[in-house]
């Protein structure tokens, strides 16, 4: 598509924040009017349209592009979206260890070790953990609680959540971050233990470097939309640390 649109402004709408092209209300593509609760995603949303040439790319647009997610995607039917990101409870990355080499296996130790110490403190749950890829039931209540977590998330964070939880394949990770119990460089690398192993082991290769960047500029992406939104109505007080 063209771009179409000379100027870009903000204006209150009704709950929340709207952004205006020409003066025309900004629609999803749903056909539905854009309006979000915060106006500082309002004022990044509306950057990614001033920002945009002479050819729309939703690449570019990330903002945008999630807060549709969030109108016509998520808002419908936001308890049954925060059920399928509960699913990952059953699979967490970080419950799955490799049993060799040491290197690798300490490495997954130092980053994944403190995220499951948190989320036993927070969440008041057990978790196993097992070696290789053979799926290992985690406990019902384990489930339910991390389930649970995700409940109080309106459509504007379950929408930033869903790619922080497939891209990390961790829900444990992505909590952790919603709640701010760690920041974004903590999270990114918690999640990609394995990859930049593979890539120390076996050298850069090209296509395989990219892919890892793509997913960490979607995954970035995610976080600083979710920190738009706004804070999480009932943070961590307690942060995934190492041990000392």
């Amino acid at each position: 598509m063209k771009r179409f649109w000379t100027e870009v402004a903000i204006a209150e709408a009704g709950d929340g924040w709207g952004i205006a092209l020409d003066g025309r209300p900004l629609k999803t593509p749903a056909r539905a009017t854009l309006v979000v609760g915060a106006l500082p995603l309002a004022e990044a949303i509306a950057e990614e349209w001033r920002a945009c040439g002479d050819e729309i790319d939703p690449r570019a647009m990330p903002m945008t592009g999630l807060a549709n997610a969030a109108a016509d995607h998520v808002a419908p039917k936001p308890e049954l979206f925060a059920r399928d990101l509960a699913r990952y409870a059953e699979g967490d990355l970080i419950c799955y260890r490799a049993d060799h080499p040491a290197k690798l296996i300490e490495a997954q130790a130092a980053a994944w070790d403190p995220l499951l110490d948190w989320a036993r403190r927070r969440f008041d749950a057990e978790f196993v953990v097992a070696t290789g890829i053979i799926h290992v039931p985690q406990p019902p209540a384990t489930i339910a609680a991390l389930g649970a977590a995700l409940a109080p998330a309106t459509p504007f964070q379950l929408a930033a959540l869903s790619p922080i939880v497939t891209i990390g394949g961790s829900l444990i990770t992505a909590l952790a971050l919603f709640e701010q119990a760690i920041d974004l460089d903590t999270a990114w690398e918690a999640v990609t233990v394995d990859d930049r192993w593979q890539l120390d082991q076996w050298g850069s290769d090209e296509e395989a470097v990219a892919a890892l960047a793509n997913r960490q500029a979607d995954f970035a992406a995610a976080a600083r939309f979710l920190g738009l939104v706004y804070a999480p109505a009932t943070r961590s007080r307690t942060k995934a640390t190492s041990p000392a």
